[in-house]
């Protein structure tokens, strides 16, 4: 392919990866960052508030990541006396490690090609 590229030009190979079924997304890297800050802050609201992201979004986006999931990867607690909050489960910090691991190996593929193709 490097025959064919302008040298002129600056060209970069790109790319995004996400596990999603026919219907839905499951996981990419906007939730990533969802599931990393709520494991931060204990909190889908002060998760959501970091990324721009209305508090509704960001709930639908757990709400689906558990939905799809064979066990909880958030749960929640309501208000009260302690207040309320959100905790990863054992199983949404498993995912976290491993789509970071996936994102990492698919970073290099995209060098690696990149090298070779252009």
């Amino acid at each position: 392919m490097k025959n064919l590229l302008r040298p002129d030009l600056n060209f970069r190979l790109n790319g995004r990866l996400w596990v999603e079924t026919p219907d839905d997304r499951f996981m990419g890297i906007g939730r990533l960052e969802l599931l990393t800050l709520i494991q931060e802050h204990g909190s889908i609201s002060k998760a959501a508030q970091e990324m721009g992201m209305s508090y509704k979004r960001a709930w639908d986006l757990v709400s689906s990541l558990n939905a799809q999931s064979a066990t909880p990867l958030v749960q929640t607690q309501t208000g009260g006396k302690r207040g309320g909050g959100a905790e990863v489960t054992p199983e949404g910090q498993q995912l976290i490690q491993e789509f970071r691991a996936l994102q990492e190996r698919f970073q290099e593929f995209l060098r690696v090609e990149a090298t070779r193709l252009l």
